[in-house]
């Protein structure tokens, strides 16, 4: 019964992986829900300052995925277009040019949210840079944090 559980626990970790990734799916709560799957099978013992504080990590993080976008964008004369344009782009770059898209395909497709919203092509590229950093930060918070949570897993189940 113990291998099913930490198998259940993978999955939530390789979703929470994806999840660091993709927009469309909330990564973190399936890495911490893989936390609290150790913790009540019985497999692993995990303190509670250890899950409340991870708990509280994992909120903030969510709040500022969506906060740190707006900012670098905003901060470099951007808009919700741009936002928006790179999180399509993203989706779309992955789908079609992995995993070069990740990258390309974000920047491409701020620079087009920003030409929508009828910029010219010199401030569309200055938005979409700070639409483009704001993307990666959030994703590289998000990353770090699902690899930590990871860890931890994998360093108490096995």
């Amino acid at each position: 019964m113990e291998l099913l559980w930490i198998a259940l626990g993978v999955v939530c970790i390789l979703v929470g992986l994806a999840g660091a990734f993709l927009p469309i799916i909330p990564g973190l709560p399936f890495s911490y829900a893989a936390l609290w799957i150790l913790q009540l099978s019985g497999v692993a013992q995990f303190s509670t300052f250890f899950l409340v504080t991870w708990g509280i990590v994992i909120v903030l993080v969510l709040l500022l995925e969506n906060l740190i976008p707006a900012y670098t964008t905003k901060k470099y004369g951007g808009s919700v277009y741009g936002v928006t344009g790179s999180t399509i782009g993203m989706i779309l770059g992955m789908l079609f040019f992995p995993p070069l898209g990740f990258f390309l395909g974000t920047l491409i497709g701020a620079f087009i949210g920003e030409l929508i919203y009828k910029q010219d092509v010199n401030t569309a590229l200055k938005s979409a840079w700070g639409s483009f950093i704001g993307f990666l930060t959030g994703t590289m918070i998000k990353v770090t944090i699902a690899a930590m949570i990871a860890f931890s897993f994998f360093k108490a189940a096995f």
